[in-house]
């Protein structure tokens, strides 16, 4: 393995996290949101990740399985709108009902957490290979 692929792979991570903490802040910025352009309340949204391979050659592939991150695609929350009960929300019904986000924060504050733990872990693993890289031209002098 050379290191072009471990940074592929810690760069794949980076990105991933990325698009993840870009979503979940997404969700905490519409927690209250009740009206959207497709109509009714914000719907809160997930990344799905999905490992691809990280080597290309057969040879590779017969040693070592090793996977990179990409975000397959972003999944609406199936749940159906919280209704809370705000007589005077401009969105209210007949009964003083209003649809909102099924969003929790503390979830979601998890959610970046997590995000955020994993980038740096990626972040650390591109440290570590520069210095590998490093030490390995200063062998040569």
């Amino acid at each position: 393995m050379n290191l072009s692929t471990i940074v592929d792979i810690a760069v794949s991570g980076i990105s991933a996290q990325r698009t993840r903490m870009a979503i979940t802040a997404s969700n905490l910025a519409n927690a209250e949101t009740t009206r959207t352009p497709e109509g009714g309340p914000y719907v809160r949204r997930d990344p799905v990740f999905r490992a691809t391979r990280a080597v290309d050659s057969f040879a590779d592939q017969l040693e070592r399985r090793l996977r990179k991150v990409e975000v397959a695609g972003v999944v609406r929350d199936p749940r159906p709108p919280l209704r809370v009960h705000r007589p005077g929300h401009p969105d209210a019904d007949a009964d003083g009902m209003v649809a909102l986000p099924r969003v929790n924060p503390v979830e979601e504050l998890t959610n970046m957490m997590t995000a955020s733990r994993s980038f740096q872990a990626n972040v650390f693993v591109l440290r570590k290979v520069r210095q590998m890289a490093e030490a390995a031209l200063g062998l040569g002098r």
